[in-house]
């Protein structure tokens, strides 16, 4: 599952390295991530909040295909329709399927897939340093990604199974 979320920027943050989300209305950068059928994170980019998913999906979709060789399908939303079907399917043998939302649904409904990678999202802002970027630079900022869900990582292998009787 591939999918951005908009995060306010700190004032330590340079005007070269921040941009304007207009569909979030939020001053700061874009996280990019895409993760695994369980959550697990296999690829973080941050941008500028003002660079659209299409062109952000198809640099972060070439480093996880490359680093994952037997990925096969990743879920999208409408954001990254387009060109960046095209390029997953002819250049990096991936399908990308979209999960739309249908004319027919009202108010505030999750769709099918999408929860995982909002779960993943919600793991991310539980973190204080998270909830927005004070990072100067956006390697920085995508390694604070990684430090996050290594500690949720180690929580879920740490916590005690229940017995089998």
């Amino acid at each position: 599952m591939i999918d951005s979320q908009s995060t306010k920027a700190d004032a330590v943050v340079g005007a070269d390295i921040r941009g304007f989300d207009g569909g979030k209305l939020i001053n700061g950068r874009k996280r990019h991530a895409v993760v695994d059928s369980l959550g697990l994170c296999l690829g973080v980019m941050v941008t500028a909040a003002d660079i659209g998913d299409r062109a952000a999906g198809q640099v972060l979709l070439a480093q996880v295909a490359a680093a994952h060789h037997r990925l096969e399908l990743v879920w999208a939303d409408g954001g990254h329709t387009g060109s960046l079907v095209g390029y997953g399917f002819t250049v990096l043998a991936l399908v990308l399927a979209i999960v739309k939302r249908s004319d027919d649904m009202r108010g505030f409904v999750v769709l099918p897939k999408r929860w995982i990678v909002k779960r993943f999202f919600a793991h991310v802002m539980r973190s204080r340093r998270l909830t927005r970027d004070f990072e100067r630079s956006t390697s920085s900022a995508e390694a604070m990604v990684y430090s996050s869900m290594t500690t949720l990582m180690t929580r879920r292998l740490g916590r005690p199974r229940p017995s089998r009787a």
